[in-house]
């Protein structure tokens, strides 16, 4: 557990992402199998060890502190496994204690049942120092959260082996941890893993914003960005798999799009929930409801007949990435535009339609009908270079995204709580309202980004000044400070008193200059739900 925590610890406090690539190719190449294979799949969410919740270290440490000063403390640091691990007592036991590897621990945490967690993390716990006691528990949570992404994770290990990225990204998926044959084949003990007849993930091709810049339509095909969630879809020997931007397998959530894929091939398109259509076939120029409808089947790992019933999925496709086992990849996107519209007959109507393209007769025109299109569930612009391959990752100049004006409203600071990480130290996150027309301000949402690190520090100041009331490492503030929200979409929420949730909340300035009185009422949100 040493170097892993070693590492973990010098990760969190460095900011460079060349000096992160270099710590994780080092500890990579220092470690042995099949320590560095558990530890890639920590730093990438590929462990899953569900008998360690966070209500369970929780009660731990309150069995052997005194829980307010856990709380406090927890208040004040703002993590609680580093809480936890600073505040975890030594045993009272002669001799040190034997040093645990991390493949020990997750060996044990993988298998603990929920009676049998308590203890054995307990006794884990006490043979380490703080520092692996730390370590132990973010990757127990799987909350890392020490600025180090999956996709970065993986770049680290394909550098320190020089081999292409893509390429690691592609088998990656199709190998369990602690990923053996890989490390094999990267050390030059085997041939290369093979992705065959395995329904594995390919890297998205990205798009850059497209800011101010303006491009040639003759060069360029515009099609709607729709506001759902980006999916592949892979089906090869009978098997069938949803996945996200991220490489998540979402097939789970989703049993009734994978049922209606069966056609061999790898697409890539807009997962959401149907809203107006006609004929029980999709409209192909919308069809979708907002995105609120869609989260109602995020995450989770069953989904009832109900649900499956009151917001039945589908996928508006984009691109194809295999026809059969023709890997088409390499073509440009008007030989795949073509190859799409030949495959999308092929499938279940009711569950699958095309992206259709935007007519423009030049940039000028486009933006016209960009600006005036706010339908629910459409997000923006796509801007696709005629002649592009799909590629991984995001290439300049090939794909730009081109998203619609965000609406804004003029809310009023309620609530303030503490950040994470980096952040930890400040009120970083922010609850805001809008009034009645009784005269009563109710939350309408929630911020925390949008922000340059001094208005981060005047907000702060802002909150330790004029607090009136403490709810836990919550701070009520005076109803004074207006903060302009900016937000994509807005729609009606039984969970929320207000009965509105904002799509993407941030902050777009600090408004010294209006009063708090006259901060945007309820009434205007409401008018703008779609």
């Amino acid at each position: 557990m040493h170097a892993f925590a070693a590492l973990l610890d010098s990760l969190i406090y460095t900011r460079s992402r060349n000096a992160k690539l270099k710590l994780i190719a080092d500890y990579l190449h220092a470690t042995p199998d099949p320590d560095r294979g558990w530890a890639m799949a920590a730093l990438t969410g590929g462990l899953d060890l569900p008998g360690v919740k966070p209500a369970l270290i929780r009660a731990l440490i309150e069995e052997r502190v005194d829980p307010v000063l856990f709380r406090m403390s927890r208040d004040y640091v703002g993590d609680t496994a580093e809480t936890v691990a600073l505040l975890w007592p030594a045993p009272v036991v002669p001799g040190a204690p034997e040093p645990l590897s991390l493949t020990d621990a997750v060996e044990r945490l993988r298998h603990l049942g929920r009676a049998d967690a308590p203890a054995e993390l307990a006794r884990m716990l006490d043979r380490l120092d703080a520092e692996e006691r730390f370590a132990l528990l973010k990757m127990a949570t799987g909350a890392l959260r020490i600025g180090v992404s999956a996709r970065l994770a993986r770049v680290a290990l394909a550098q320190a082996f020089d081999v292409d990225v893509e390429l690691l990204e592609e088998l990656w998926h199709a190998l369990p941890p602690p990923y053996a044959p890989l490390f094999d084949w990267l050390e030059g003990r085997s041939e290369q893993p093979t992705a065959a007849d395995t329904p594995v993930f390919r890297p998205f091709m990205l798009a850059h914003g497209l800011e101010d810049a303006r491009v040639d339509l003759a060069d360029y095909a515009a099609e709607w960005k729709w506001d759902g969630i980006r999916v592949q879809i892979v089906h090869v020997a009978g098997q069938t798999r949803l996945y996200s931007r991220t490489g998540d397998d979402v097939t789970g959530s989703f049993p009734d799009v994978a049922a209606a894929f069966s056609t061999p091939g790898v697409v890539d398109g807009e997962l959401m929930v149907k809203g107006d259509f006609q004929g029980g076939a999709l409209d192909s120029g919308g069809g979708a409801a907002s995105f609120n409808a869609l989260q109602q089947r995020l995450g989770r790992k069953t989904v009832s007949a109900k649900m499956l019933a009151d917001y039945p999925a589908f996928v508006r496709l984009y691109d194809i990435l295999v026809d059969g086992t023709e890997d088409l990849r390499a073509l440009p996107w008007t030989d795949r535009r073509a190859r799409l519209e030949s495959f999308v007959p092929r499938l279940d109507p009711d569950r699958f339609d095309i992206s259709q393209l935007i007519a423009a007769d030049d940039f000028t025109h486009l933006e016209a009908i960009r600006a005036g299109a706010r339908d629910a569930a459409i997000e923006g612009v796509m801007l696709k270079r005629r002649d592009s391959p799909y590629v991984g990752g995001r290439k300049a100049g090939l794909w730009y995204k081109w998203k619609r004006d965000p609406l804004t409203a003029d809310c009023v600071m309620m609530y303030a709580q503490r950040g994470n990480g980096r952040r930890s130290s400040y009120y970083s996150d922010y609850t805001f309202g809008c009034w009645t027309d009784d005269g009563e301000l109710l939350p309408v949402g929630k911020a925390y980004s949008g922000i340059t690190d001094e208005e981060l520090r005047q907000l702060d100041r802002f909150v330790r000044s004029h607090t009136v009331n403490r709810f836990g490492p919550v701070r009520e503030v005076e109803k004074t400070l207006v903060l302009e929200i900016a937000f994509d979409s807005i729609h009606s929420s039984s969970r929320h008193k207000s009965g509105v949730a904002m799509r993407f909340p941030r902050i777009a300035r600090i408004r010294l200059d209006k009063p708090a009185e006259e901060a945007d009422r309820l009434d205007t949100l409401q008018r703008l739900i779609t």
